[in-house]
């Protein structure tokens, strides 16, 4: 089992930035991928970003690529997520996921362990 606990969420006016944590614990961090998903309401869990389990390889959605940086912290078991240039439609609640595939993949059914999720309201 791996535990997942996110944190960093809030209120931020447009263009703004904030950045997620995701800190686990239980099995080991670096047997993972990690990947950050978002659910705005009413609509499907979408991909945001995933890294490899050394952190040398990232992926972004399309709709985020340039504002948003995933980064981990094997040595404290931390995932992060900086997100800049907040814009109306990045609102949502941001999850972290763990994934036994080495590389993050964009598909949420291939991710064995979620957290609770953070909301990210923007503001104009």
């Amino acid at each position: 089992q791996v535990q997942l606990v996110e944190s960093g969420g809030g209120l931020v006016q447009t263009g703004g930035s904030l950045r997620l944590s995701c800190a686990a614990s239980g099995r080991t961090f670096t047997n993972y991928a990690m990947g950050w998903f978002r659910q705005a309401p009413g609509k499907e869990r979408e991909f945001v970003a995933s890294i490899n389990w050394t952190g040398g390889s990232t992926s972004y959605a399309d709709s985020v690529k340039g504002r948003f940086s995933i980064s981990r912290d094997n040595a404290k078991n931390t995932l992060h997520l900086q997100m800049n240039s907040l814009k109306p439609e990045d609102p949502a609640v941001y999850y972290c996921a763990a994934t036994r595939h080495p590389v993050g993949l964009p598909f949420s059914s291939l991710y064995d362990y979620w957290g609770q999720g953070t909301q990210v309201t923007v503001s104009s």
